[in-house]
């Protein structure tokens, strides 16, 4: 038992959430990302891992980490039907809108705008729609990772609804939404912590916190910038 739930990040999108009780949330685990720190060797027991879409920078290591029926997987129906393919048993497939209770917690489905597939060598499986989620801790904290997102005007739906005291927001540009498209959207999600993710990793990438910094100002949001090296833990009281 711990006095605060911890957000632990692994480069990239990659995130693991220890709750107070214990439980071990893992999201978009590509832990051999270029920026995934050491201390993710050895470190990857997990109750459940939530998938946001089927890229491979975003399913990632997941079929590694998910060595025992104990540890369940949750992500869109045809990535649940993929996996289940692939002899995974414990895995729970759900679609946007709907909020799915297990281990004490809640995830809600939400809506993200990018594209999703699979690939395995040449071939190209679909792989259903980019989501992101809104989880509920067991001691009712709620922190939304939006997945790869452009900026779309439901943000404020999010918000409004489910207040999440966290949001995990893409910067990067280019495959997500840039800075200045990340910080509109964390005025519709009104948040008070945030975290930025999914930059730096590639070239392509060419968000830039100082410049979300800027923009968060610009548009006059005071809610905590938490920005996040990887390996660092993020207390969450």
């Amino acid at each position: 038992m711990s006095e605060s739930n911890i957000i632990t990040f692994y480069g990239h999108s990659a995130f693991c959430i220890t709750t107070k009780k214990g439980l071990k949330i893992w999201i978009d685990p590509w832990l051999d990302n270029p920026k995934s720190p050491d201390k993710s060797r050895g470190e990857t027991r997990a109750d459940l891992i939530l998938i946001t879409h089927g890229h491979s920078d975003h399913l990632g290591n997941c079929m590694e980490i998910a060595t025992s029926s104990a540890t369940e997987i949750v992500a869109i129906h045809e990535i649940q039907q993929y996996l289940l393919s692939k002899g995974f048993p414990n895995v729970t497939g759900m679609n946007i809108g709907g909020t799915y209770v297990t281990k004490g917690v809640s995830i809600t489905m939400v809506q993200a705008i990018h594209s999703s597939s699979i690939q395995e060598g040449q071939d190209i499986f679909y792989a259903g729609e980019a989501a992101g989620f809104v989880i509920g801790l067991e001691d009712g904290t709620k922190i939304y990772h939006a997945g790869d997102t452009a900026l779309f005007g439901d943000m404020a739906i999010i918000g409004n609804l489910y207040h999440p005291k966290v949001a995990l927001i893409p910067i990067g540009d280019h495959y997500v939404m840039g800075p200045k498209e990340a910080a509109y959207a964390c005025k519709l999600i009104d948040p008070k912590i945030i975290v930025p993710m999914h930059y730096g990793t590639f070239p392509a990438l060419t968000g830039t916190v100082g410049e979300f910094e800027r923009q968060l100002k610009a548009h006059h949001i005071e809610a905590d910038l938490a920005v996040m090296e990887p390996g660092q833990d993020l207390e969450i009281a």
